[in-house]
């Protein structure tokens, strides 16, 4: 089961972007959240996945769900598949031999750095610190722009109803003829100020990466005068640090995307009740109207209430996470086990950029 649903998303996402601009990034995340899952799961449900014919399942998938489409037919079709497959078996069945190789990276890069073993703990504590002091701001910052912006779409949305309300109380002419504009009203005014909430909250998250960029390069830099022969293996570390440290950055600007879109939903069937309860009966509206409005005023008060108490834990969260990255790079410098995570890791920027680049090939070549 767990095989065939990272299949399908995998191939859902070649399809949905065979329509429009194909979002390569989707379709690798597909893939690898699938690898994710596998390492994450028991031991009695890893083996059922090896056992299961990889090949054959995303063929029957690809098979069943792109008939109508040319992008991936011929040539890219045929090769997916065994591709698919060769890091699956690499993934699953070299899991130990991988284990001990990059412990044995880690053991030379440390017996390199042992003469320099005080400088280089020192630079990655001073960059380590640097970091979080830059990174601090930032998370009170999102919680201020949260407070800000929340404040002002509640208040947006509020003024909608408080002009239906005046309107209710003046009751001059056809109350429901002067009414009737106020659904679409509100509903131009959710996209608007949803819309808005999520332009505003982007330049959290472009500020953390440029701390990132210009953290890491500080980094590098400091350690550069250490020993050539383990300029390799050390650069290597930083790249995978900053790697996982940018992924970090893009998962929370998916969540600010999805949790502004889940907003935008919720708020929306407010607007379709409204149009309903305005076509109702005439006759009794304004006592039933007045009740209402200040209900859906509160509802949607609430919802927004509740889309900032998700999303403000994401900035403190994020910063905690990126000056941990940089901690448990210094960790490996020392004695060090190694991890599955740190497997994943070590092949997670490989693997993503060879998928990217084999899904991108096929794309020119298609087209």
């Amino acid at each position: 089961m767990l095989l065939k649903v990272a299949a399908l998303a995998l191939v859902l996402c070649v399809i949905t972007g065979s329509q429009a601009d194909v979002r390569t990034d989707k379709v690798v995340g597909a893939f690898w959240d699938y690898v994710s899952q596998l390492h994450s799961s028991t031991k009695d449900t890893v083996e059922q996945i090896q056992q299961s014919d990889i090949s054959k399942q995303l063929n029957v998938l690809i098979q069943d769900n792109m008939k109508s489409v040319n992008l991936y037919a011929g040539e890219l079709q045929s090769q997916l598949i065994p591709f698919a497959k060769q890091i699956h078996d690499q993934m699953t069945q070299d899991s130990e031999k991988l284990r001990e190789q990059i412990q044995q990276e880690l053991e030379k890069l440390r017996v390199k750095i042992s003469p320099y073993a005080d400088e280089v703990h020192k630079q990655v504590s001073k960059n380590l610190e640097e970091l979080q002091l830059k990174l601090t701001p930032y998370a009170e910052e999102l919680k201020s722009q949260l407070e800000k912006n929340t404040n002002t779409i509640s208040q947006q949305l509020r003024s909608v109803v408080e002009e239906m309300d005046a309107k209710i109380r003046e009751n001059a002419g056809n109350l429901q003829e002067s009414l009737a504009p106020y659904s679409v009203k509100l509903q131009n005014q959710i996209d608007e100020s949803v819309d808005q909430l999520r332009k505003q909250l982007n330049p959290y998250t472009d500020e953390v990466r440029d701390k990132i960029g210009h953290q890491v390069q500080k980094l590098r830099e400091s350690l550069s005068p250490y020993a050539e022969e383990m300029q390799e293996s050390l650069a290597k570390q930083i790249e995978s640090m900053e790697f996982q440290m940018r992924k970090s950055v893009e998962q929370v600007d998916t969540q600010i995307k999805e949790f502004t879109e889940q907003l935008k939903n919720q708020l929306s069937p407010y607007a379709d009740e409204l149009k309903v309860k305005l076509q109702e009966n005439a006759m009794d509206a304004k006592q039933t109207l007045e009740p209402y409005l200040t209900e859906i005023s509160q509802q949607m008060d609430q919802k927004i209430a509740e889309f900032k108490v998700s999303i403000t834990p994401y900035g403190e969260a994020l910063n905690k996470g990126l000056v941990q990255r940089v901690e448990d790079m210094k960790q490996k410098f020392g004695k060090y086990t190694v991890t599955v995570q740190d497997q994943m890791e070590y092949l997670e920027k490989d693997i993503r950029e060879k998928f990217s680049d084999f899904i991108n090939k096929g794309i020119t070549t298609e087209n």
